[in-house]
């Protein structure tokens, strides 16, 4: 596990879900060579298998934005990147980076850095007050129909929204960027040509689509610096196995996401 606590203040902070991503699928199309541009960041170029706290984007995000990112699945305690301060915590190490607020989001506002929000599924759409709870946490937040589930386009829409938005910020000041990325939700059939109903298959043309469009971000995070970079699915979901279509249940490919942390050096490749 990196140490957070040290590199929060000095370094950039990417979060990205890759919302609805199966372990399964990331990892055969890492395997098949579908995905070269995150095999090039991820330590030692594979996902790493987590459990995630929730099952679906709200609980989960919920989870995360408190300092609860997916846990090992090997038995633990496990130290956890970040955590608020709270008494008795078993996950809270020396390496730990802590914050005395509500959330992530606002323990990095309070150590000076600029917090943005690119959404993605609807939980972050602001059309509704619930669609504005995770949102309305962050200095600035975007989402449009272009970047939600539906739009073909939605990660190069994404990632050049993410682009700007680093541009703007001076160069002395950090910042912690969250982008929840849609194309991989249903309905991923969009990005299979000829297909009409979700499937691992889909879901992984979606994935392929997904990484074709992530160079000129991590290019972006280069210009500025060093950057700490969290990407992991937020929960996967059911194609029909054991009967079930969908998330929210407590099935293995519901509860099995991929995760990688990693340093984004200024101008150069992902330490491992």
């Amino acid at each position: 596990m990196l140490n957070a606590k040290a590199l929060i203040g000095s370094h950039d902070v990417l979060l990205m879900t890759l919302d609805t991503l199966r372990y399964d699928v990331a990892r055969a199309c890492l395997e098949s060579g579908r995905t070269p541009n995150l095999a090039a960041v991820l330590p030692r170029g594979r996902w790493e298998r987590r459990h995630t706290p929730g099952s679906f984007t709200l609980a989960a995000h919920q989870a995360f934005f408190a300092g609860f990112l997916p846990t090992p699945v090997d038995p633990g305690p496990h130290p956890r990147l970040f955590a608020a301060a709270f008494a008795g915590s078993e996950t809270t190490a020396e390496t730990t980076f802590t914050f005395d607020a509500p959330t992530l989001v606002e323990g990095l506002r309070r150590v000076g850095y600029h917090t943005a929000c690119i959404g993605g599924v609807g939980f972050f759409n602001k059309q509704t007050a619930l669609g504005r709870v995770l949102p309305d946490l962050f200095d600035e937040s975007h989402w449009s129909a272009e970047l939600g589930v539906t739009s073909a386009t939605s990660t190069e829409r994404q990632v050049a929204l993410g682009c700007a938005i680093l541009r703007e910020i001076p160069a002395e000041r950090r910042s912690f960027l969250f982008v929840n990325v849609s194309a991989l939700h249903q309905p991923n059939c969009i990005f299979a040509p000829g297909e009409t109903v979700d499937s691992p298959r889909t879901q992984a043309a979606a994935l392929a689509y997904v990484d074709r469009c992530l160079p000129p971000l991590f290019d972006a995070l280069r210009a500025r610096g060093d950057t700490l970079c969290i990407v992991c699915s937020d929960h996967g979901t059911a194609y029909g196995e054991d009967g079930y279509v969908g998330h929210r249940v407590a099935h293995p490919v519901v509860w099995n996401v991929p995760y990688a942390e990693f340093v984004l050096p200024r101008g150069g490749r992902a330490a491992t």
